[in-house]
């Protein structure tokens, strides 16, 4: 396993204009300056759970492409275009993912979606967007189905030319925490408990085989609903295993809440997941000391360009933090924003399906090692190059990075 830790070089403007959010949710993201806007506005549209559980990852999420907007609108990015961000809160909800995504494909100013955080609602919207060539660049999906495939293990194959992430997969991060949990930690005995979603499902999965390669045994493995508010059923079975570890294919907010009533019941042992738990939220619902998780990424304070990023962020004084999520919201706002500069070089934007598609072409070919996560680029399937994990543990009352490396198949 190596531990190196990516870094880049990021020059980040930080002077950032008044936005205005109007009764669509389209915010006029930034002061144009200097900067020509005659030829009309292009708007990045966002899609995430800005309310409801999840709203601490979405919130984050939209304050972050809208910190890049207003950036690129200050550079002149986009040449005679006022760039705007429209953000609709998909509360996690397929369907509402799905509505809003139909609708940002049927406006021929909306250039890309950055979005879904969640890969079930990524699920549903991939097939509204796809025929229109809406670009589509997830901040937070890691099902690696959505990129590759149902048979994505042995005989993976593109879904939709349209869809990137800027995110590691589940077949990665499910394993890369199993080696730590396992080689590092010596837990042998673990138990996985998962609120049933595919994601969930999908990275206790990945965990599972990992960490049965390694010679550890899963004593069992429970479902509770992520809705669910008391988990003393299922953590009582947990319990009579015996488990030295507890792995949760969940989110934030099953996990921490999961954890203080392990603990209350006489079951301390940590609690293990993935980029879903990783949030401030997780420790304020109950996480506690020695807890750890996996997240995509290295940690973003210790990247060079990662310090411009939330030097940016903390300079705008949003109200909420960028969360777990929201540097990488910024990097595929960037993506987005780069790749219509190209494409508007060649002509005037128009929205049709064939500019659309160059503008996919576009970010196909995108690389950088200057994103606010280090390395940006995409394989021949859409998914992310750079595969950094990160190992966090909760850590007198807060999130302690403790290891950082790129994934390596073994």
């Amino acid at each position: 396993m190596t531990s190196k830790v990516l870094t880049g070089l990021l020059a980040i403007g930080v002077v950032l204009g008044a936005g205005a959010c109007g009764a669509d949710k389209t915010e006029a993201a930034g002061a144009t300056g200097d900067c020509g806007t005659s030829k009309g506005t292009l708007v990045v549209g966002v899609i995430a759970p800005m309310s409801g559980k999840l709203s601490a990852i979405g919130l984050g999420i939209r304050n972050s492409v809208r910190l890049a907007v207003e950036q690129a609108n200050e550079k002149c990015a986009v040449k005679g275009y006022k760039l705007t961000m429209d953000a609709q809160d998909d509360e996690a909800n397929p369907d509402k993912g799905a509505t809003a995504a139909q609708r940002f494909a049927d406006d021929v100013n909306i250039v890309g979606i950055v979005g879904p955080y969640n890969s079930g609602v990524a699920r549903a919207i991939q097939p509204k967007i796809a025929a229109a060539k809406l670009l589509q660049i997830s901040p937070g999906n890691t099902d690696p189905a959505l990129s590759r495939g149902a048979d994505f293990a042995t005989a993976p194959k593109r879904q939709y030319d349209n869809y990137f992430r800027v995110v590691g997969t589940d077949d990665l991060q499910g394993p890369f925490n199993a080696r730590y949990l396992v080689e590092t930690e010596g837990r042998r005995k673990i138990a996985i408990i998962t609120d049933g979603k595919a994601v969930g499902e999908s990275s206790a999965t990945e965990f599972a085989k990992e960490a049965t390669r390694l010679g550890a045994e899963v004593v069992i493995r429970e479902k509770v609903n992520e809705n669910d508010s008391d988990f003393s059923t299922v953590l009582t079975k947990v319990k009579a295993k015996q488990p030295e570890a507890i792995f949760v294919g969940s989110e934030y907010h099953v996990a921490g809440p999961l954890s203080k009533q392990a603990k209350d019941l006489g079951l301390d042992v940590p609690i293990s997941g993935t980029d879903g738990l990783f949030d401030p939220q997780f420790i304020a619902l109950g996480g506690k000391e020695g807890d750890v998780v996996t997240s995509v990424g290295a940690p973003i304070e210790k990247l060079d360009s990662g310090k411009a990023f939330v030097a940016a962020y903390k300079e705008k004084n949003f109200p909420e933090g960028f969360g777990g999520f929201g540097a990488f919201g910024y990097d595929a706002a960037n993506v987005v924003i780069a790749s219509v500069g190209k494409v508007t070089a060649n002509g005037d934007w128009s929205g049709s399906p064939e500019q659309r598609a160059e503008l996919v072409g576009q970010v196909q070919a995108y690389k950088s090692d200057q994103g606010a996560n280090g390395t940006i680029g995409f394989d021949q399937y859409g998914d992310s190059v750079n595969k950094m994990f990160t190992v966090y543990k909760v850590t007198s009352g807060a999130w302690k990075d403790v290891l950082s490396g790129q994934f390596e198949a073994k």
